[in-house]
């Protein structure tokens, strides 16, 4: 509903932000609210939360943030409160290479986060925390091309997000990556080749 919000800090607490904008206070659940000062000119990030007892709005400094929360929230047994702890480390980068790596001794140190669970999230989201972490900084696939910082490194990872976003499995994406590295191509260049390949 609202992608983020723009305005002027108002007022801080322990559990919530008030961002100003045209004369609205929203009330914004953060996963650390005091890097917030009131007085700040601020652009917010937010995600609209709503159940049967619950109509929420959490924000968030970056959108990278706001994806790992949003994908947080669907594995079993992660609620806002429990994601937003998670966030609260202030390092989303270090949240994914734990999942990526499978290390669960670091998962369990978040509260309400125990062994069960730990695993659950590596369950449900290794190998989708890709678009999160950008400029190469996680390698997903275990190609050196993925650290790469030129613009054919840059165009194919925005290629291989567009063939993710289109349906295609990660397995399938593996299996043409190799003949995708050789080429030197724009974006759209790369979906092309790569759906002539995974269409044969």
């Amino acid at each position: 509903m609202f992608e983020y919000i723009k305005g002027t800090i108002n007022f801080v607490t322990p559990e919530y932000t008030v961002i100003e904008n045209n004369g609205i206070g929203y009330a914004v659940h953060a996963p650390n609210p005091f890097i917030y000062r009131v007085g700040q000119e601020q652009t917010i990030y937010t995600y609209h939360h709503v159940r049967e007892d619950i109509f929420a709005l959490y924000g968030f400094q970056t959108r990278e943030e706001k994806q790992l929360f949003t994908k947080l929230l669907n594995v079993t047994g992660i609620g806002p409160k429990g994601a937003l702890a998670i966030l609260a480390s202030g390092s989303p980068n270090q949240v994914v290479q734990a999942i990526e790596s499978e290390d669960e001794k670091f998962l369990v140190k978040f509260p309400g986060v125990g062994k069960k669970t730990a695993r659950q999230i590596i369950l449900d989201l290794k190998g989708k925390l890709g678009d999160i972490v950008p400029d190469g900084d996680l390698n997903l696939f275990t190609h050196e091309s993925f650290e790469k910082k030129d613009h054919a490194s840059a165009s194919l990872n925005e290629a291989l997000e567009a063939l993710k976003v289109l349906g295609y499995a990660e397995r399938e994406i593996k299996k043409i990556l190799p003949e995708l590295e050789k080429e030197n191509l724009s974006t759209d260049q790369y979906v092309k080749r790569a759906l002539q390949k995974l269409l044969k």
